[in-house]
């Protein structure tokens, strides 16, 4: 989903923008069955599109409250280059926060580092559950912010009808002989204001969501996303005040086959996730 207190805020993690892909010919469902073209039509890709969409929005909905929702203000950052995307050089950090990348330069590229890494944290499988979930909020989001939205996110994401319509059990586990698969990949970042307190930062990533094996009724599908995040400089670290979500850009889908549902969950035990983005 789009971005873990993300995919709770816009969830970020279905909605539209999913790439074309052509199934195999062996089979019926999802995994091993009939070939589609284009964009899907099924009727459980839309059923899937339209339950991501309503947890965007009731994870919007539990962040509005509390904290400082203003958007961060300072100068704005000039049009990138295309150097901008390049690798910098610096050193990453060290140091982490319940597992979470921290201890970010103070400017505006380690404003971007910070806004990428919490893109991963935020969109990941530990946001369905409440001790790393709680873990996660405290680590990415200023103080007041973490204290004011924990109780929403945690109502958002124990929703026992939420999680029957993603496939996931009451505990937000995944069933047996089923991998969970919520991962968020960030592509670039771009700076848009900026100042020694403060910093808005664009990131435009990928995300992985869906449950991957032979039974699935959710298969793992891919979106595009571009989350805005108004960070603080608190605690001599980037934090997160607030966000906002939207769709795209969708890159074009070429015309390849889905895997299989045995090569899906071995892609998701045997490939580890970044522990460090930018």
């Amino acid at each position: 989903m789009s971005l873990g207190d993300e995919r709770e805020d816009s969830g970020g993690y279905g909605g539209t923008g999913q790439t074309r892909t052509r199934l195999p010919d062996t089979g019926g469902d999802v995994y091993g069955g009939a070939r589609r073209g284009g964009r899907s039509s099924s009727r459980g890709m839309v059923t899937v599109v339209g339950v991501v969409a309503l947890l965007i929005a009731a994870i919007a909905f539990a962040n509005r409250g509390g904290g400082d929702d203003t958007p961060p203000t300072g100068t704005a950052a000039p049009t990138p280059e295309a150097s901008s995307t390049a690798a910098s050089g610096q050193r990453p950090v060290t140091s982490k926060n319940g597992g979470i990348p921290s201890g970010f330069a103070h400017d505006a590229q380690g404003a971007e580092s910070a806004a990428a890494n919490y893109s991963v944290a935020l969109g990941s499988t530990d946001m369905f559950q409440k001790d790393s979930r709680h873990a996660i909020v405290d680590a990415v989001y200023t103080p007041d912010v973490a204290a004011a939205r924990r109780a929403g996110l945690d109502k958002a994401y124990a929703s026992e009808q939420f999680l029957d319509n993603i496939g996931l059990e009451k505990d937000g586990s995944a069933p047996a002989g089923q991998t969970f698969v919520s991962r968020v990949v960030p592509v670039g970042t771009k700076v848009t204001a900026s100042s020694s307190a403060e910093a808005t930062v664009e990131v435009w990533y990928t995300s992985l969501f869906g449950l991957s094996g032979d039974k699935s009724k959710h298969p793992v599908t891919e979106s595009w996303y571009t989350t805005t995040y108004g960070l603080r400089w608190v605690d001599n670290d980037w934090k997160i005040t607030d966000f906002e979500q939207k769709d795209g850009p969708v890159p074009v889908g070429r015309d390849q086959r889905a895997s299989t549902a045995d090569d899906m969950t071995k892609a998701v035990e045997e490939y580890g996730g970044f522990t460090y983005a930018r």
